[in-house]
């Protein structure tokens, strides 16, 4: 195998050289250009190898905007949760069941909150009302009343 040859389809001779071209970064739905990359294109599969200095742009641009997304996400659970006049303690005990510092975590973008956590947070932005359901739910009202049920028909 030459050195032109690709390491991803093995077509012979297909890198071609490229200097100057702009990429795409993408993370959760968010984009970012990367102008003047340099490297390699297979003519057949379009692999994308980049030369050293390019590659290093390019993952820099791709951490930063994995950066970015945690800080947006962020500063959006603080601003919901500010919204709903939780502290991070109601917050992770109605919300998560994490360790106590779990919000302060997320809110400072040191961990990215689960993902059905940040739905939830974002359906409470937008339903507030919800809020008197969620902390009915969360006392266990409901299933208290199914095992008093459960027991009775034991007893009958």
């Amino acid at each position: 195998m030459s050195k032109n040859d690709c390491c991803t389809c093995g077509a012979a001779n297909a890198m071609q050289a490229f200097k100057g071209r702009s990429f795409n970064v993408n993370f959760k739905q968010l984009n970012r250009v990367v102008h003047g990359l340099d490297g390699h294109e297979c003519t057949e599969c379009a692999e994308v190898e980049f030369d050293a200095p390019s590659a290093e742009l390019y993952a820099q641009a791709g951490d930063e905007l994995v950066e970015d997304a945690k800080r947006v996400m962020a500063e959006e659970m603080k601003r919901i949760r500010r919204k709903l006049h939780f502290t991070q303690k109601n917050a992770v005990q109605l919300l998560s069941g994490g360790g106590h510092n779990a919000f302060s975590r997320y809110e400072r973008a040191e961990v990215e909150p689960p993902k059905p956590l940040f739905v939830l947070m974002r359906l409470l932005d937008r339903h507030p009302e919800l809020v008197r359901e969620l902390q009915a739910i969360n006392e266990c009202a409901d299933i208290n009343a199914l095992l008093v049920q459960k027991q009775q028909q034991r007893e009958n």
